[in-house]
């Protein structure tokens, strides 16, 4: 692309940016590449298979293959709703400035709420992980102590790559993606090559899993691993004030972080299926940590410390690029001066053009939550079961604020517009994660205690009640006069009379083709 062009491109996203209320101090360093990128290591297929493989497995026998391909489905639809709001309203930050726009100011804090608590202890659980496979790589006795430290080690190294800038962290994004990829593939195909013990048939055979009488709770116990994997493309959408022409490049990138990952994930989990020599021992509990001996078997001691390494590297992008995604939501809650500590949140480096004390929030919260892993042993399992139905939840408020406002009039008037099939696809992205969020949440261990059996339910409705209680005693989203409820015309039969988004709907204007 010529000097001129870029420059253009420049000038256009700029001037987009300031009609919609804003001037960004962000660098537009992000190539389609780099933000596509981001999206993936968020995703991150090697760190959702090798983290609920065996669970999975265990649960719901071969079979559980399938909850990739539904909730691959169910998440594009999502991704889809995402690209028409992200590609009408850039704005840094992802779901909060989507709700924003879309209902309004009380809806969005709540959403952004939700959604950067279930960042925070998704970025301790992604490290915790890594620093068991680091502390494992290093040939450290994993005692809580030892990946204690290996997981803040992670977690600090995940920060100074966020700091030092958009450039660095685009290099460092695109390195991950490839090693991820590259890394999956190469296990995959070895494992095919050297170590299949069963044919293709074996994915329609439970081995007994579930109860004999009804296998669909076990499959829907065992799709955690579909459910756990296809979130992440949102994080495209998060930098979109660092990405040149966001309304196309966006929704672009979104759309093949979930083919791409879904892929390599779908991929991974066939090769390990057909791999494990036993699968009746795992499905009777007798083989809890199939994916080690698969690997042991298949590389050896030596080859093992290779794999660990790329799976470490896998889970030090993912942790980087949910960092990257946390830090950008809370700068954008601090610029539009909406929660206690604005004023720092918003504060931006100009040698670095990140924002540092948002980054700060994004290593302290997540560091301290790995830390009271030390002072109850299943502390951080209580505090983390939250995290996927939280990410889930802050997903759904949008789509839900999205689906309203289709209801009320919003015609999307970005540069990606889904046409006649909005409104169908709306629906259906909602009705999907509403099915999650059931699955994700319905009690499955009737033996426990109670508040044990429901403590992803109990956590959701702590967190979401803290909100609540935040913003009846400091209403802090009350102050705050950025651009807010703008998606739907003021006035349906004259939306030229209505607010910022209304004025700029060229309702005249044909669909694009690329819908």
């Amino acid at each position: 692309m010529s000097p001129n062009a870029t420059a253009g491109h420049h000038d256009s996203d700029a001037a987009h940016l300031a009609s919609l209320g804003y001037t960004s101090e962000f660098k537009r360093d992000m190539s389609p590449w780099a933000n596509f990128s981001l999206g993936f290591t968020y995703l991150s297929p090697v760190t959702a298979v090798y983290t609920m493989f065996a669970v999975s497995l265990a649960v719901g026998g071969p079979p559980m293959i399938w909850a990739l391909v539904i909730a691959g489905v169910g998440q594009l639809l999502v991704a889809l709703v995402f690209s028409e709001v992200v590609a009408q309203y850039p704005v840094a930050g992802g779901v909060y400035p989507w709700a924003r726009r879309l209902w309004g100011r009380r809806y969005a804090w709540l959403t952004g709420w939700v959604y950067m608590i279930a960042l925070f202890v998704t970025i301790a659980g992604v490290v915790s992980g890594a620093g068991l496979y680091f502390a494992s790589m290093l040939g450290f006795d994993p005692t809580v102590d030892t990946v204690i430290v290996c997981s803040l080690a992670i977690l600090a190294l995940a920060t100074v790559i966020n700091y030092l800038g958009t450039r660095v962290l685009a290099i460092a994004a695109i390195i991950g993606f490839g090693a991820e990829l590259l890394g999956a593939l190469a296990v995959g195909v070895w494992l095919l090559a050297t170590e299949r013990h069963h044919g293709l048939g074996v994915l329609f055979d439970s081995f007994g899993a579930g109860d004999g009488s009804n296998y669909l709770w076990a499959f829907a116990a065992a799709s955690l691993i579909g459910i756990y994997n296809y979130y992440g493309f949102e994080a495209c959408g998060d930098v979109a004030e660092e990405v040149r022409n966001p309304g196309l490049t966006i929704p672009k990138a979104m759309r093949r972080t979930i083919y791409v990952g879904g892929a390599a994930a779908t991929f991974v989990t066939v090769s390990l299926v057909l791999s494990v020599s036993d699968i009746s021992a795992v499905v009777a509990g007798e083989d809890t940590d199939p994916v080690s001996g698969v690997l042991q078997t298949a590389f050896g001691t030596a080859g093992s410390k290779v794999i660990l390494s790329v799976v470490v590297l896998s889970f030090l992008s993912c942790a980087m690029s949910l960092q990257a995604a946390a830090s950008r939501l809370a700068y954008s809650y601090g610029r539009d001066d909406m929660i206690v500590g604005s004023g720092l949140l918003r504060k931006f480096s100009r040698t670095r053009r990140i924002p540092p004390y948002a980054l700060a929030l994004a290593f302290a919260v997540p560091a301290a939550t790995v830390l009271a892993s030390k002072f109850s042993e299943d502390a951080l399992t209580k505090i983390v079961s939250f995290a996927s139905l939280g990410i889930y939840l802050g997903f759904q408020m949008v789509v839900f604020a999205a689906l309203r406002a289709r209801l009320k009039g919003w015609r999307p008037s970005g540069p990606y517009r889904l046409g006649k099939w909005g409104l169908p696809v709306n629906i259906a992205a909602l009705v999907y994660g509403i099915t999650a969020m059931v699955t994700l949440a319905w009690p499955r261990t009737p033996e426990a205690p109670w508040y044990d059996n429901y403590i992803v339910l109990l956590s959701g409705a702590v967190v979401v009640g803290a909100g609540l209680i935040y913003m009846a005693v400091h209403p802090t989203h009350g102050r705050s006069d950025a651009p807010y409820d703008d998606a739907i015309p003021k006035n349906p039969k004259n939306p030229k009379k209505g607010t910022v988004a209304a004025e700029t709907d060229r309702t005249d204007e044909p669909e694009p083709a690329n819908a």
